[in-house]
């Protein structure tokens, strides 16, 4: 196996697009290996490094599917139902918590002595 060209921050050529940046063009890298990095130096720790795929070789993103669109919302219904008390929360229920915020932190009347 070859060595990854690596460039320094900002000073990659054009034709090689992060992950991101080959999303934000609707494009995938589609099977490719990674084809060069991108490195940014920094103080007191090793250098920030992104991968560069190339755009010549991406295919377009895969349309939704009414079955995926149907997936996607399951799932994030799941994430908003509280495990205790099973209702929906009306919001993503945060993982620190791991409940809906009542179940976490009852009301002060609620609590017996």
């Amino acid at each position: 196996m070859s060595a990854l060209p690596v460039f320094r921050w900002r000073l990659a050529p054009d034709g090689y697009a992060t992950r991101r940046q080959l999303r934000a063009a609707g494009l995938r890298p589609g099977g490719q290996d990674v084809a060069a990095q991108l490195e940014r130096p920094r103080r007191r720790r090793g250098p920030l490094v992104a991968y560069l795929y190339r755009v010549d070789l991406a295919v377009p993103v895969r349309p939704m599917t009414p079955g995926r669109w149907a997936a996607l919302a399951a799932a994030n219904r799941a994430r908003r139902v509280c495990p205790h008390c099973r209702r929906d929360a009306g919001y993503v229920i945060p993982s620190s918590l791991g409940t809906c915020v009542p179940c976490d932190s009852p009301s002060p009347s609620s609590r017996s002595l």
